[in-house]
Formats: C-alpha cells, sequence, structure tokens
C-alpha cells in the first residue's frame, strides 16, 4: 500500500486535522495544520512532543496515514 502523494495529503489533510488531534494530543492544531500532513514535518512534532524515536514517530505517521486515506 503507497502512501498519499504531498498534493492528495495537503488537499485532504484540513480534513483529517481532527482525527490527528485525537491520535496526538499533545500537538496543537496549529502544529497540525501547520505541517500540511508532511509526513517528515509530522513525524518530527510527534517525535519532539512524545519523546519517541523518529523511526517509532514515522511509524506512528504512516499508521495514521494508511487508516485515514
Amino acid at each position: 500500500m503507497s502512501l498519499p502523494s504531498a498534493d492528495e495529503l495537503k488537499g485532504k489533510w484540513k480534513q483529517q486535522v481532527g482525527a490527528a488531534k485525537i491520535a496526538w494530543g499533545k500537538l496543537t492544531e496549529d502544529e497540525l495544520l501547520e505541517s500540511q500532513g508532511h509526513i517528515e514535518k509530522l513525524a518530527g512534532l510527534v517525535q519532539e512532543r512524545y519523546a519517541v524515536t523518529r523511526d517509532e514517530a514515522d511509524k506512528q505517521v504512516k499508521s495514521f496515514l494508511d487508516k485515514t486515506k
């Protein structure tokens, strides 16, 4: 299963922010909107806020995106 393209993510991201807020309550809505669904930015925020490894943050983000497409 491939991940959505950056343009697809950007277009759908505003709809996904609510679900992302539930998944990662420590991230603010502004941070989520600012990330625009970019995998790297989102993983960086998750890594920073939740003190997890980059690999773990990447896994969480990819799993979230797979569930929400």
